[in-house]
């Protein structure tokens, strides 16, 4: 019977399959890394005290980043490219949702709203990571292989999650209300179509590995 556990069984016990998998995480949170250290590095004066934990976000992503590296290395595997459609990061940036890399390359303070905007997109996609990791923890906090790995990046995630409504719930008694609830309303219905597509890529990737057709 299919279920998230046997299909990531599955996953785990086929090299190609895994390296892909662990390609992808790794790339996204890499990506993350490098957004939230230009983020922590630009963010307005008024906003500095901020910087400190954004900056731990960044780093926290950079450590996922090398866990799904250590990973394939303990199975003796390198890296793959990561195909284009299964690329979440780089397809929520070109649906508008987050802040431009454009943005994060130049050396102009960010302004409250760019802060916002930040926290908004945190706060969706950090939802959807901490689900994700919670299903793996549920099944495979245990394994020998991956159980460390998934049970630091699941409370990671979920420490970013609350720290991301917080602060949003902060700017929201600032004043910033409506701001916030119609980017959050925009980043969360992007996310779902972003999300479901890379979903069906990345099945359709794993499928023809996997010889499911």
């Amino acid at each position: 019977m299919l279920s998230a556990k046997s299909l990531f069984q599955e996953i785990l016990d086929n090299d190609e399959a895994f390296r892909l998998f662990c390609s992808i995480a790794a790339s996204g949170e890499s990506q993350g890394g490098w957004e939230n250290a230009r983020i922590a590095a630009l963010v307005p004066e008024s906003e500095r005290a901020l910087a400190p934990k954004i900056t731990r976000h960044g780093a926290d992503e950079d450590k996922h980043g090398r866990i799904f590296n250590a990973l394939l290395k303990k199975r003796g595997l390198e890296p793959v490219d990561v195909p284009p459609e299964t690329d979440y990061t780089m397809l929520l940036e070109r649906h508008g949702i987050g802040l431009a890399h454009e943005k994060l390359k130049a050396d102009q303070p960010l302004t409250v709203r760019d802060v916002i905007t930040y926290l908004a997109h945190s706060r969706v996609t950090e939802q959807r990571a901490a689900e994700q990791m919670a299903m793996l923890l549920k099944y495979f906090a245990d394994h020998p292989d991956l159980g460390r790995a998934v049970r630091m990046i699941y409370a990671d995630e979920d420490n970013h999650l609350a720290y991301s409504h917080e602060e949003l719930l902060r700017y929201a008694a600032a004043g910033h209300g409506p701001y916030i609830r119609r980017t959050l309303r925009e980043c969360a219905h992007a996310e779902i179509r972003v999300h479901r597509d890379v979903s069906l890529a990345v099945m359709a990737r794993m499928g023809r590995i996997l010889g499911w057709s």
